[in-house]
């Protein structure tokens, strides 16, 4: 594995566990695909630093189990007329 990868996947890693980021969020942060982010905490950040690659499996875990909470809320927001914290999506203004 090339060295800026491994160098990605911990700056990546700590930020998640830092902040509790989704994946969605950690690479728009970082400028890279989501595909990309998930790969490096799902595959790679394992094989380099088992103990961060737990710590970031808990929060995205976490972030999936409230998943469905997010998506309600911001569609209540969106017909109630308000638009959800940190939410551009495709047709915000």
């Amino acid at each position: 594995m090339q060295d800026y990868i491994e160098e990605r996947c911990l700056t990546i890693g700590g930020y998640i566990t830092e902040t509790g980021s989704t994946v969605r969020q950690a690479a728009e942060k970082f400028g890279l695909s989501k595909s990309s982010v998930h790969k490096d905490m799902a595959e790679r950040l394992p094989q380099i630093s088992p103990a961060l690659a737990a710590q970031v499996r808990r929060v995205l875990d976490l972030n999936k189990a409230e998943r469905h909470l997010r998506g309600g809320k911001a569609t209540y927001l969106k017909y109630k007329g308000g638009q959800a914290a940190g939410s551009g999506g495709p047709y915000a203004l």
